[in-house]
């Protein structure tokens, strides 16, 4: 059983779990709202829970470690994403304690970030991972969380937009430092992820016949992939493999680093420096995506092989990518016109249709 005790005006708490005894002020000098709130604390106990006073000592930090461990345990693929969301999510909850982390503190975080005109989208990750960081520490053995508050996302057009006409390709890569030029022109004609491209080693690679594999387990979806190469891409990869071979150290992997020494881990600098100098719009990486994907189908290719090239499981996703753009519009009402036209008996002009109902209204 539980006691109350006066340490000046204050009543203070003491009670058992687990056979060791805790101590905390009620925060109150009235005897009867400290014996309630004991009550409480031995209700909770008798039901298994967490006491109310080791939820005030977790913050936010160590709920984002607890996150972050996860990813790398069950090696996921988004780590790097996940911890991009955790830089941004400290700039606002950095010592936070859990208890504190609450809708009014949510929306002063998604208001934030939105007055830094950060996409929605973004946004959404990010708040995707707090929930996950609250959810992870609710089922933590014991809790760590005691409730995880409501999490409103943004809404997001659905349609992406972002792609480049092939000239403005051409200006980019010829904008770009010469480690990135075969990265950006595989990326650009097979539509891969660019965490795809920088993992290839040259054991993924059949120059004889062709061919690049993607293993099982490095690709997003965890599905194997094979593309053949055109013949520019057969000529990039001979020219990678003649580099790869001068190296007095072989690294395996296709496109390494400006050094180098390694693999390419982040282009966002060249990236964006790049598309600046080519007076180019700012656009992603990922845009090669949605273009291959447009390209592939406009060229004739069956839209399930170009899936299978591009790695597009969800028949969804591939939709959204396959976008058109004014030309696409342009060519397509120049189409029926010219389909109609086609057809016995078929009068296009309507203007001189219109002209001529009218004169034999004047006349009649």
């Amino acid at each position: 059983m539980g006691s109350l005790y006066k340490r000046g005006n204050t009543w203070w708490l003491k009670y058992f779990r687990n056979g060791k005894p805790y101590r905390e002020s009620s925060e109150t000098d009235k005897k009867m709202v400290a014996k309630k709130i004991l009550e409480r604390k031995e209700g909770d106990i008798a039901q298994g829970k967490v006491l109310g006073i080791q939820f005030d000592k977790i913050s936010f930090d160590q709920l984002a470690e607890e996150f972050l461990t996860e990813y790398r345990i069950n090696a996921r693929k988004s780590l790097i994403r996940a911890e991009r969301s955790v830089g941004h999510l400290k700039g606002h909850f950095a010592g936070y304690k859990v208890s504190c982390i609450n809708s009014p503190a949510i929306n002063a975080c998604i208001k934030s970030r939105l007055e830094e005109e950060a996409a929605n989208g973004t946004i959404n990750r990010e708040l995707s991972a707090l929930k996950r960081m609250l959810n992870l520490g609710a089922r933590h053995t014991p809790p760590i969380v005691d409730r995880v508050p409501h999490i409103p996302m943004l809404k997001e057009s659905n349609i992406r937009k972002g792609f480049f006409e092939h000239s403005e390709f051409i200006a980019l890569r010829n904008a770009l430092p010469p480690f990135l030029k075969g990265f950006v022109t595989f990326g650009y004609k097979t539509g891969w992820r660019i965490s795809e491209i920088t993992s290839i080693t040259w054991a993924q690679v059949d120059r004889n016949q062709g061919i690049v594999r993607l293993e099982v387990g490095d690709t997003k979806n965890d599905e194997g992939r094979t593309v053949y190469l055109d013949d520019e891409l057969k000529e990039l990869f001979n020219y990678q493999w003649d580099i790869h071979k001068e190296k007095a150290v072989l690294i395996p992997c296709v496109f390494p680093n400006q050094l180098g020494t390694g693999p390419i881990k982040d282009i966002r600098g060249a990236w964006f420096k790049s598309l600046e100098k080519a007076g180019l719009q700012r656009r992603l990486f990922h845009d090669f995506r949605r273009t291959a994907v447009r390209n592939m189908v406009r060229s004739g290719i069956p839209e399930r092989v170009a899936m299978m090239i591009s790695g597009h499981k969800a028949r969804s996703v591939f939709d959204r990518y396959n976008i058109v753009n004014q030309t696409d519009l342009k060519e397509a009402a120049n189409r029926q016109s010219e389909y109609l036209e086609n057809q016995v008996g078929t009068v296009l002009d309507t203007i001189t249709q219109i002209k001529e109902k009218k004169a034999i209204q004047k006349t009649g």
